[in-house]
């Protein structure tokens, strides 16, 4: 009885902390969609906000650093990208999507280094 009490306990403790973590995701999840809506659009500026944001919310989201890479990309910020990519893969070493993207962006780019002049 007294192990079954010490459950429900700890249970009730916890509980509180759900709503406020859905929210961040709930909020996160709503930046990286307004993030999505105006990169759609050319505003890749806008665009970066929303997924740092998205990610300052909710650190473990993925898809949201996989998307802010490829702004930072098409804005000609690599190393940046780079960073964001491999984050997005710690985060998600099996998402199929962002490794594609993550080995386009590596082979693009480690040929275009390949070709300047030193």
């Amino acid at each position: 009885m007294l192990a079954r009490l010490a459950l429900l306990t700890a249970f009730l403790v916890a509980v509180p902390h759900w709503p406020a973590w859905a929210d961040a995701r709930e909020s996160a999840r709503s930046e990286a969609k307004f993030g999505i809506d105006v990169a759609q659009r050319g505003l890749w500026r806008e665009a970066i906000y929303r997924w740092e944001r998205a990610i300052e919310l909710d650190p473990t989201y993925a898809a949201a650093y996989n998307n802010l890479a490829v702004a930072y990309e098409h804005e000609g910020q690599l190393d940046k990208a780079r960073q964001a990519y491999e984050k997005a893969l710690s985060l998600e070493p099996e998402n199929i999507q962002i490794r594609q993207n993550y080995d386009l962006f590596k082979e693009i780019n480690d040929r275009a280094g390949a070709k300047k002049p030193e």
